[in-house]
């Protein structure tokens, strides 16, 4: 029975479980995006998002008790300059999990889990998206066909070239 069983223990000792995830947290941190397995990801949003709570109230207290965590000088640094001021505004929320399918050594569920604020591509898609026209807006202006045919000119018939025409080319 798993009562009372709240986090995940991935197989490790209480130790060897904290500094594994100090480490993604400080790797998520500076990289913005990693790949890990699901398993990992999960336990990582639970452990990074108080964190990223507690960089949005830049004081010496909580740069300690981030720091007491991550054990880092350069991500604590880093997650108070640039990613505490990209999400001052969101309530919560920080981070995206994408499943991105099974490893082939061993068959365990991988994921990538970003900062939700730092992802350059959904920005993009979502750009291109709304450039993107459906066929069933085609079809109610008319249609592709239909363009096509009012831009395209009428078929010229070949003029019969003139007899001497052909000569005076030649020669010139």
């Amino acid at each position: 029975m798993r009562h009372g069983n709240k986090n995940n223990a991935l197989g490790r000792k209480k130790a060897h479980r904290g500094a594994l995830l100090s480490n993604l947290a400080v790797a998520l941190i500076e990289h913005k995006r990693i790949e890990t397995t699901l398993a990992k990801a999960k336990a990582l949003r639970t452990y990074v998002e108080p964190l990223l709570t507690k960089s949005k109230a830049d004081s010496t207290h909580s740069r300690r008790v981030v720091f007491s965590h991550l054990q880092d000088k350069e991500a604590t640094a880093s997650l108070f300059r640039d990613v505490a001021p990209k999400i001052a505004e969101r309530a919560g929320g920080y981070t995206r999990i994408i499943k991105l399918g099974n490893r082939l050594g061993d068959a365990a569920e991988m994921a990538m889990i970003e900062l939700v604020d730092f992802n350059t591509i959904y920005v993009k898609e979502k750009a291109g998206a709304e450039a993107k026209k459906t066929r069933r807006s085609r079809r109610s202006t008319g249609g592709a066909k239909a363009k096509a045919a009012d831009a395209a000119p009428e078929e010229v018939k070949p003029e019969a070239p003139a007899e001497g025409g052909e000569e005076e080319a030649k020669s010139e």
